[in-house]
């Protein structure tokens, strides 16, 4: 029970960062009209139903139905099965990439083009370990941004458009370029509609 409750307060607060404010009609007319929203909405759809202990576990194939369509209908690589915090924002999203194994916090808005991807190393007997992104709260991605491994792009950071980051980025810092490096440090997040999570 409290896991539908998570899934449908996690959707009210995906959809206050489109407008400012929450109707349960602007939500209805942005699953059907907006294309960056509707894959955040059938991916809280699957998300609640695999956790569900019931009957609407049984809807969980119809939703991952549904999310591949909306995912290709947006052109985005994004599982559902990806822990994201409340309040995400998908801001144009054409060619966003996000791995099964990253974990995006709340507030986060990600742009076209950004990629959050597992980077592997392979020992020398032949062991692979492969790591994963973790998005901290208020972070905000620009266009075309590429973040890879097992790093952490802390709370309130701003990554710049076309930015390659494959170290740990401290909070409230902007961060640009290839290879990355910290252009600004206790910088005010980027975050507009901040939803109440």
């Amino acid at each position: 029970m409290l896991d539908r409750y998570k899934s449908f307060f996690s959707l009210r607060c995906d959809a206050f960062r489109l407008t400012g404010k929450f109707s349960l009609r602007s939500l209805l007319r942005n699953a059907l009209l907006n294309r960056t929203f509707r894959p955040v909405v059938t991916m809280r759809l699957c998300q609640n139903a695999s956790q569900s202990a019931s009957l609407v576990r049984l809807l969980l194939p119809l939703f991952k139905l549904f999310h591949k369509f909306s995912t290709h209908n947006a052109c985005m690589d994004f599982p559902w099965q990806t822990k994201i915090g409340a309040g995400l924002c998908i801001t144009h999203g054409w060619g966003l990439v996000v791995s099964q194994g990253a974990i995006i916090g709340k507030n986060v808005t990600l742009f076209h083009g950004v990629t959050l991807g597992r980077s592997d190393k392979i020992s020398v007997n032949g062991d692979r370990a492969s790591g994963y992104p973790i998005i901290e709260d208020d972070v905000w991605i620009g266009p075309h941004a590429i973040i890879v491994g097992p790093i952490t792009i802390g709370r309130g950071s701003r990554i710049a458009g076309g930015t390659f980051v494959t170290k740990n980025v401290e909070p409230y810092s902007l961060v640009g370029g290839n290879p990355s490096t910290i252009l600004k440090s206790d910088c005010v997040p980027d975050v507009m509609n901040a939803s109440p999570c």
